[in-house]
């Protein structure tokens, strides 16, 4: 099958996905700065989130750049991973209205963990299609960040039970680590 179709689903979920968390920015009740800045928790959740759905984004079209074509199981890993990710605009609202909550820290976390698992599942089918000489495998290496992520999210959710504000520093750290495009991939493409 064609990728084309599934690479442009992937990118409508994706742009509805914004577009939800987006829609639960509401204005300030007040006028002044204090009023803006108590919407401050409500707007940083929002960005770590546009964040992590950009990066999803991103390093989708990067590997998809190494996939010629696409079968049954790659559709269903696609569509396992869009799941996951369609969940974060809830857990976005729910830990941007209640930032120092352990309960909706942890489900933040888990927004952002299953995902990752989804992601290593699209992953491994693609490498199976494949074959013994996949593309996606050989860009992909040892791919520390992608076996680092899980643990640290895992950390952030357990964190989340004593500290929320430590849980959030997991939860930002690996983002940061993979805000850079992945060079692995683009280096695969290009040569």
């Amino acid at each position: 099958m064609d990728k084309d179709r599934l690479s442009a689903f992937t990118d409508g979920v994706a742009a509805v996905i914004i577009t939800i968390m987006v829609l639960e920015l509401k204005p300030p009740a007040g006028t002044d700065l204090a009023a803006l800045f108590g919407l401050a928790p409500t707007f940083l959740s929002y960005v770590l989130s546009f964040i992590y759905v950009a990066i999803y984004w991103n390093n989708h079209h990067h590997f998809f750049n190494l996939v010629k074509r696409v079968d049954g199981a790659i559709l269903w890993a696609n569509i396992h991973l869009l799941f996951w990710l369609s969940l974060i605009p809830f857990a976005t609202a729910w830990i941007g209205a209640h930032p120092n909550a352990p309960l909706p820290t942890a489900v933040y976390g888990v927004s952002l963990l299953m995902p990752a698992a989804a992601w290593f599942i699209l992953q491994t089918v693609i490498i199976r299609q494949q074959g013994p000489d996949s593309p996606l495998k050989a860009a992909l290496g040892r791919d520390l960040k992608g076996k680092a992520s899980p643990f640290l999210y895992a950390a952030g959710v357990a964190s989340a039970f004593f500290s929320p504000l430590l849980a959030d520093a997991f939860y930002v750290a690996v983002a940061l680590m993979w805000l850079i495009p992945d060079r692995r991939i683009e280096k695969r493409v290009a040569g």
